[in-house]
């Protein structure tokens, strides 16, 4: 009895051992499970360099934990990314897709998991797979580009040539929108001539145009977001264009790293007397650019404010709270609820006030101001 009870205590006590060593790998393997996932598509453009350290920034102080992963311009590589973090238990998924369409099937993969999948500044079409969507107001932002050309540009039959985003993403096609529906009065009244795309000029008298016309026209004038795509592109249109679309020129340029390049392509060509080129995003090259004259604006969309809206939206839903939305987008499959962030014009005569005096760079890192 006695032999039969000494061995019991021993197993009891191997259990209680046993049981304690896996608690506390339990609570170790708790402290590196993931909280929100992000994934953000390459780390070629500036832009989503400086929101990896934002994201990062943005939990530091929280019990929540984070790990940003890149796509790299690829989808196969971006539902990879998702999947390891699906293995390694997030509940939030944040996602900017590298192409709108082809995502579905990743967060589709993300819902089945039970995660919450929060779009982030690109919208994911064609699936019911997207619970919220943070972004600026992307047809504001072209219509501010679209805006300013008019305001500056002076005289009739001023030479517009358009260029725009990559036809993957579906924030191109809401900021040619919001440029055409400023645009395409001036353009019927003749205030602007299209330079190049003769898909544009079948359409110029079309205040609103469908899903199919913005697209026919944005894949003679992409650029894939790709500053060199961008640069090929302005050097074939300048080559062929006739003297009466050269001298003064207003140029649709959808971001600083395509700005820049269209910029020295047009300030190289010896016909080109002047031009107004915009841009987004307010990199700092492209600051830079609009401080010396080389680039005419740039619409400033403080990313702080974007990351910081998706990371309150992740936190409420990991608190279990239902998230406060300003908007819908419908994807192709159902509205998604959406957070809007408001977007500023900068040019020359406010650079100083709305990003030092912001705090958003330094004066340091600029010369001229």
């Amino acid at each position: 009895m006695k032999r039969t009870w000494k061995s019991f205590s021993v197993l009891l006590v191997v259990m209680l051992v046993t049981a304690l060593m896996a608690a506390c790998s339990d609570s170790s393997g708790g402290s590196s499970k993931v909280s929100v996932g992000i994934v953000l598509p390459t780390k070629d453009e500036p832009r989503w360099v400086q929101d990896e350290q934002r994201f990062k920034d943005a939990l530091s102080d929280s019990k929540y934990t984070t790990e940003i992963l890149f796509s790299q311009g690829s989808s196969a590589k971006e539902k990879e990314n998702v999947e390891t973090l699906l293995n390694k238990g997030i509940e939030v998924l944040i996602i900017t897709p590298h192409d709108g369409a082809a995502a579905a099937s990743a967060v589709e993969a993300a819902k089945k998991e039970g995660v919450t999948v929060i779009s982030y500044d690109r919208l994911i079409t064609n699936t019911d797979a997207v619970d919220y969507y943070v972004t600026f107001d992307s047809v504001a932002v072209g219509a501010a580009q679209g805006q300013y050309l008019i305001d500056n540009s002076e005289g009739k039959d001023v030479p517009l040539y358009l260029y725009a985003g990559a036809a993957s993403d579906n924030n191109a096609f809401l900021f040619f929108e919001g440029a055409w529906s400023v645009l395409q009065p001036k353009i019927a009244d003749g205030t602007f001539k299209i330079a190049n795309s003769s898909e544009a000029e079948k359409l110029k008298d079309k205040a609103e145009l469908t899903r199919d016309e913005l697209g026919k026209i944005l894949g003679q004038v992409t650029t894939n977001w790709d500053p060199n795509e961008a640069k090929n592109k302005a050097q074939t249109h300048l080559t062929a264009a006739s003297a009466d679309l050269k001298g003064d020129v207003a140029v649709l340029a959808p971001n600083d790293g395509t700005a820049r390049s269209i910029a020295d392509v047009f300030g190289t060509d010896g016909d080109i007397t002047s031009f107004l080129v915009t841009g987004q995003d307010a990199e700092k090259a492209s600051i830079q650019y609009v401080i010396d004259g080389n680039q005419s604006m740039t619409v400033f969309k403080d990313v702080r404010t974007l990351v910081k809206d998706a990371m309150g939206i992740a936190v409420e839903i990991l608190d279990g709270k239902t998230p406060e939305t300003t908007g819908s987008y419908d994807n192709g499959n159902k509205e998604v609820k959406a957070k809007q962030t408001d977007v500023i014009v900068v040019d020359q005569e406010n650079v100083k006030k709305e990003l030092i005096d912001s705090e958003y760079y330094e004066a340091s890192e600029f010369t001229g101001l």
